[in-house]
C-alpha cells in the first residue's frame, strides 16, 4: 500500500481505493541478475518496484544491451499493448534482490474503469513521456557530449545517489562507457574522453562498479552549457 502510494498513476487515491488497486496486483520476487521480461517480448504487465533496484537497458545493432535507467522503490515500469505498444521496448533485470508488483491488461483495464482519476492521469503521463521524448531529441542534437553526460549524472545523483564519506555522492551503479553513451546519445569514445576530462578536473570519481559526483555544483554548470 506504501508503495503503491507513492505511484504518480495512484497518488490521491485513499485507503480504500487503494486497497482496490493492490487487490489486482501480483507480488513477485527476483534475485540478482535475473530477468523481469526481454525487450521484444510481447507488452503484458505494468510493474511497481517495491524493493530493491531494476536495471532498465535496450539492444543495440550490435546486439549489446546499453542501461538507459535504473529503477527505485516507487517506480512504475514495463508496457501494455492497451497502451499502445505491442512489445516491450527495452529489458529490465533486477540489480538486487528485488520484490514488485505485477498487474496484468485485464486487471488495469478494471482500474481506469473503477478509477477515472487514474485514466486521467496515464494520459497525463502519455502526453508528458511524448513531450519529454520531443525534448530529448532536441536536446541530443543541439547539446555538447559533456552536457549530456553531466546531465545524466546528476540525475542518477538525485535517483540512486548515497552520501559519501569524505563529501560528494555516491553511484553505485555499474556505469560503462557503452551505458553512459546509450543514455546520453553519443559514443563510448566520446563520453570516455568526456569522464576522464571530469575526473581530472576534481568533478568526479569513479571505479569498476561505482562513480561518485564531488562537485555537484560544477557538474551543473557543465549541464547548463557553462
Amino acid at each position: 500500500m506504501k508503495v503503491l502510494s507513492q505511484v504518480p498513476y495512484f497518488a490521491g487515491l485513499d485507503e480504500d481505493e487503494l486497497a482496490d488497486v493492490d487487490r489486482r496486483m501480483v507480488s513477485l520476487s527476483w534475485g540478482e541478475g535475473d530477468r523481469l521480461y526481454e525487450a521484444g517480448a510481447p507488452a503484458e504487465h505494468l510493474y511497481v518496484v517495491a524493493a530493491g533496484r531494476v536495471r532498465i537497458t535496450q539492444p543495440t545493432p550490435t546486439g549489446q544491451d546499453v542501461l538507459t535507467d535504473v529503477l527505485t522503490p516507487g517506480d512504475l515500469f514495463g508496457a501494455l499493448s492497451t497502451l499502445g505498444q505491442a512489445e516491450y521496448p527495452e529489458s529490465a533485470e533486477a540489480m538486487t534482490t528485488t520484490c514488485a508488483l505485477r498487474i496484468d491488461p485485464g486487471a488495469f483495464r478494471g482500474v481506469l474503469t473503477e478509477h477515472p482519476q487514474v485514466a486521467l492521469r496515464v494520459l497525463d503521463d502519455i502526453a508528458g513521456r511524448l513531450a519529454r521524448a520531443r525534448s530529448d531529441v532536441g536536446r541530443i542534437s543541439t547539446g555538447s557530449v559533456a552536457q549530456r553526460v553531466a546531465t545524466t549524472l546528476l540525475r542518477l545523483a538525485d535517483k540512486v545517489g548515497q552520501d559519501r564519506a569524505g563529501g560528494g555522492t555516491l553511484l553505485q551503479v555499474p556505469l560503462s562507457r557503452a551505458d553512459l553513451a546509450g543514455m546520453t546519445g553519443s559514443t563510448p569514445e566520446s563520453v570516455s574522453r568526456v569522464m576522464s576530462r571530469l575526473r581530472q578536473d576534481g568533478v568526479i570519481e569513479s571505479g569498476r562498479r561505482w562513480t561518485a559526483v564531488l562537485d555537484r555544483e560544477r557538474l551543473a554548470e557543465i549541464a547548463a552549457g557553462a
